[in-house]
This record gives structure tokens, sequence and C-alpha cells, in this order.
């Protein structure tokens, strides 16, 4: 939803009728071993777009009540409603947050809007999963981290790329040791969806998106999918952006870049090259990572992820998703058996149970809380500032 339609979402419109309970029930069935929809959390979602969907699917695949929902005005908010399943459209985040049967509420609307909303579920005593960027800064994500925790709160990021199998494989190798001393990195996040000046988004407008735009949407998940599986720290960074249309078929001038090339350094002394790119011709959603370290490296391709590569001096193998040869902890990730292929869906229905399980007390492996949000917001403060100064630029230390 635009930030101008979003007002209208928090203004206090009189309350909206939406899809029945019956009509939810319909929409799905929990997980096995779960029991019937409607038995677990009651979620809330704020947002009316394709993220809104897919979290209202893992959602619902973790056996969550899906008892409400708000978009950018009440009409919006109930259509949206009962297309998803939902149990009702509120006419404000107010409105939601005054529904004592939700008890987690998604975010998933433009990123200008995220911290408000975030700090407005925190301030009502829910647990909350917020879509990145968790905000446009570094010092309102420190905030919104610290006011999770002051508040006992379970606080998620979708960094959904740590929940295929493979990746949590190929980081149980490289945390091993497998690898040797870690040398390089490269990496890269490409989609062409934006590849014509005649594609246009509200993603696009700085107004609306706010700086940057390539790199926080889809860069961050590059960065913290390589400081996930090699558990080291980027150092210091020098970048360079480009934006290879002024203007689009919507937008008179456009300041967002569509593609951002990354020359890093790691705290281990590995060296590292990220491309990040909304205008790659034939990429729909790939983002690709290729570790070497003396002994070997691993690559890992998210368009192809159910195999790793492992690649040696004498001989290269291929390894499958297959939980019966997997670490467990890339194992519990497997929910069908070798040659059935998983997916992105997948992927994000697993971190919404782990997300939920936290809520329950656990302490799920890597799961990313809003502490790792700000991971991302310092590393993409970073990359923006050695852009715009064409000189290296330290990213702050941080434990994970």
């Amino acid at each position: 939803m635009s930030t101008a339609d979003a007002a209208g979402a928090f203004s206090g419109h009189a309350s909206a009728a939406a899809g029945s309970p019956d009509a939810a029930g319909a929409a799905g069935a929990g997980p096995i071993g779960t029991g019937q929809i409607g038995t677990g959390l009651g979620v809330g979602i704020v947002g009316g777009g394709f993220m809104a969907a897919v979290h209202s699917r893992a959602a619902r695949a973790a056996g969550a009540r899906l008892r409400g929902l708000v978009s950018s005005t009440p009409e919006k908010s109930a259509r949206v409603a009962a297309e998803l399943g939902i149990e009702r459209g509120f006419a404000s985040l107010a409105e939601l947050l005054a529904d004592d049967a939700i008890e987690v509420v998604h975010v998933c609307t433009p990123n200008a809007l995220h911290a408000e909303q975030a700090d407005a579920i925190i301030r009502a005593g829910k647990h909350v999963v917020c879509e990145k960027p968790l905000a446009t800064s570094v010092a309102v994500s420190e905030r919104l981290t610290g006011a999770a925790a002051s508040a006992g709160l379970t606080a998620t990021v979708p960094f959904v790329y740590r929940f295929h199998a493979l990746v949590r494989e190929a980081r149980a190798r490289v945390r091993a040791g497998e690898l040797g001393r870690l040398l390089s990195i490269h990496g890269s996040y490409l989609q062409d969806w934006l590849l014509t000046a005649d594609d246009d988004n509200w993603r696009v407008d700085a107004a609306r998106e706010r700086p940057p735009r390539a790199f926080g949407d889809i860069g961050s998940h590059l960065v913290d999918l390589t400081e996930f599986i090699t558990g080291d720290r980027v150092a210091r960074v020098a970048a360079t952006t480009r934006t290879f249309f002024g203007s689009r078929a919507r937008t008179a001038s456009v300041d967002t870049e569509d593609a951002v090339a990354i020359v890093l350094e790691t705290r281990g002394g590995a060296l590292g090259t990220l491309l990040v790119s909304q205008v790659e011709a034939g990429r729909k959603n790939r983002l690709s990572l290729e570790i070497g370290g003396t002994v070997e490296s691993i690559v890992f391709d998210g368009e192809e992820p159910e195999t790793i590569r492992i690649g040696r001096r004498d001989a290269s193998l291929t390894v499958p998703r297959d939980p019966a040869t997997l670490v467990p902890d890339a194992a519990r990730l497997c929910r069908v058996p070798a040659g059935h292929p998983q997916g992105y869906q997948d992927a994000f229905n697993a971190f919404v149970a782990d997300t939920y399980a936290a809520v329950r007390g656990a302490d799920p492996e890597g799961l990313p809380r809003f502490a790792d949000g700000l991971r991302a917001a310092q590393v993409t403060e970073a990359v923006m500032d050695a852009a715009d100064t064409g000189a290296w630029v330290e990213v702050p230390a941080a434990d994970r």
C-alpha cells in the first residue's frame, strides 16, 4: 500500500466486516501434528499486498488462527481479508491492536511505515514479525531492538533464505572447518522486474521507499546470508551505485538505485565482491553465494535450492537436499523427501513456525530477530556511505 493510503488505515475509520471464520477454516489446514486451524496463536497482519499473502500462508501452515488484517482502507481490509481467508478486516491498526485475541502481528507494508507500526505493536505488548528493513535508519533500528527486548517480546525479521535446508548444511560445513581458512566470498542478488524504463513500482520513489532501494530491498538478504553461513562479520566496504533510468512510466524523477556493486573485507580476513541488481535480464530472483577456503568451496544458488556444490582441487560434488544425509539442523527443515522440490514458501513457512515456537518460549537455532534487522541497517548505512564518499567505510562490530 502507498504511504498516502496507509495514513487512512491508522486514522480511526469505522470497523469493516470481512470474511467469516468458516471461510478461514476452509482455506487451509494446520501442519501435521498441530490439529485443526484455529487451535494456535492468534495472528494479525498489517498490509494487503504480495507479502501479506505469503505471511498468511506461512501463519496458517504453522497452525495459527488468522484473526484479522488491516490494509490502506476499510474497504481494502475487508476485501483482502476475505480473499486470504482471514476472519476480519480492521479499519485501523489501533483497532487491530485493541483485539486481545491477537497475540502476534505481522508487518507487511511499505518500508517507510515499518518502524512506526512495529513500535505501536511493541507498545501494545504483542509479538511482532516485521518485514525488512526494520527501519530506515540505524538509530531507529536500535531503538526498536531495545524496546522489544525490554518488553520481553519475540520480534523477528524475515531473512527467510536462512531456512533453506542446504543453507543450514553449508553453514554447518563452514563452521566445522571443512573449507579451511576462508579466503573469498562471491555473491549476487539479481532480478529483472525493473529492467526497462516502462517498468515502475512504488519502490522507485524515494519519497515513499527512501534510499536505498535495491540494496535495502534485496542486498540486505545477501549480506545476512553471507554472515550467517560464514559466521564472519563484514568489517569494511567500498561501493558504487547506479540509477540507469532517471525516470520511469509513472515516476518523473528516480533517485533510488537500480544496482550496487560492493567490495568487502571480513573481520577474519576474507575478501569479497557482491553485486545487487534489479535490472538483470532473465534473472527472476537469483540469490547466489560462493564461499572459498583453502581446502574447498561451497556454492548456493537460490534459484536451484535443492543442491549445493562443493568444490575441491581434485574433484567436486553436488550435495542434494536429502534429510538422510544432512546435519540435523538442515534435516529438520526438509518437509518432503529428497527429489520432491521445496522452495521459497517452504522456507518462509519454516521461519514463521520457528518464530511462533519462540513466542511459546523456545530458542530456535538461527532465528533472525530484531538484532539481525539492526545489523542489516548497519551494513546498509555503511554501503550507502561508501557509495556517496567513494571511500572505504568501516562497519560496526557486533556479536551474533
